[in-house]
């Protein structure tokens, strides 16, 4: 890519806002219909395990409260509602009866859904419980930038139809987010993903929480392991597929989330997270398949959805990041 005059630039956008117009404007891809299930899979869509480990997370979550007369679940980019009826489904009883479930979602509230689920464009403000915020940070738009050929990181611009080409230099808060968080060596080629829209977008979400617990579970890298060469890419139909900022697609790239976190707040991984929850993966006796047949193939199945969850290079390298609010931190503590 090369660089052009203060008029060519004027022809191109920074991938935040195209990006923002082809997820999020009318008729873009998160407002479509089909949802994102039609587009890829994520832990919601894997397994019912997962909202069941969630549904634990929100006991711990209780307990540390001191069971409040309300607790909330906030289901942060909801989707079509699946890990929100999951969650109030596997909840006990007398849990259930005191939970206030909303789903925090642009899109319209799907039909079917339990009547029981607030659907909401917004997080709302003062919530006691459980925030939870799966696979919504990596689809947070932002900046890409781009080491030019004298070593200088430049904004990447694009067009509609995906074509790229280097703007201005990177400066101010930008800047000093990459010299933090994803320093560039001066190599020609090299990229990052300016993850500061993201920082700013959790630290408003977790300032809705009163107390309890947020979390954002998400693809996500670390200082230690940053990629040489960024990772936007797309998803359409089940495939990942290059990134046009057409709507036609979903545009994703992994989230720093050890830049996200606030003071208190800790990155575990999705297998740490999960075994701590419940969700192991063993396999169940032997002994058990010529006494209970049945009993033996739903645990083995279950067992093998919940290794896929776990699972090293897929669901369980994500990251969860951890914020307690006004309580201990819940997977420091015993289960309830």
């Amino acid at each position: 890519m090369t660089s052009g005059t203060r008029d060519e630039w004027q022809e191109w956008r920074g991938w935040r806002a195209a990006a923002q117009d082809a997820l999020y404007a009318p008729g873009g891809f998160y407002r479509r219909a089909e949802g994102p299930a039609g587009h890829f899979r994520t832990s919601v869509h894997a397994s019912p395990l997962f909202a069941r480990a969630v549904a634990r997370l929100l006991c711990r979550v209780d307990e540390a409260l001191g069971r409040p007369a309300v607790l909330d679940f906030v289901d942060m980019a909801a989707g079509r509602g699946e890990l929100a009826g999951g969650v109030l489904a596997a909840l006990p009883p007398d849990v259930a009866a005191r939970t206030r479930v909303r789903a925090v979602e642009i899109a319209g509230r799907p039909a079917g859904l339990d009547h029981r689920i607030e659907w909401l464009a917004e997080p709302p403000r003062g919530t006691t419980g459980l925030l939870f915020a799966n696979e919504w940070l990596d689809n947070v738009p932002l900046e890409v930038a781009e080491v030019d050929a004298a070593g200088v990181p430049r904004l990447v611009l694009v067009r509609e139809d995906g074509s790229e080409r280097l703007g201005e230099p990177v400066d101010g808060a930008r800047a000093r987010w990459l010299e933090r968080w994803w320093p560039l060596p001066g190599e020609e080629g090299r990229r990052a993903e300016i993850g500061l829209p993201r920082d700013e977008a959790w630290a408003a979400v977790v300032a809705t929480l009163g107390r309890g617990l947020a979390v954002a579970v998400d693809y996500a890298h670390t200082a230690d392991t940053r990629p040489p060469f960024g990772t936007l890419t797309g998803f359409r139909e089940g495939r990942e597929t290059t990134a046009v900022p057409d709507g036609s697609c979903d545009i994703t790239a992994h989230v720093a989330l050890d830049a996200c976190a606030l003071p208190g707040g800790r990155v575990l991984r999705q297998r740490e997270a999960l075994r701590t929850l419940g969700v192991t993966g063993a396999r169940p006796p032997l002994t058990l398949a010529s006494t209970d047949p049945a009993a033996y193939v739903r645990a083995l199945a279950s067992a093998g959805e919940a290794a896929e969850l776990t699972a090293t290079g897929g669901l369980g390298d994500f990251g969860w990041l951890v914020q307690p609010i006004g309580v201990e931190d819940p997977f420091e503590a015993p289960e309830a």
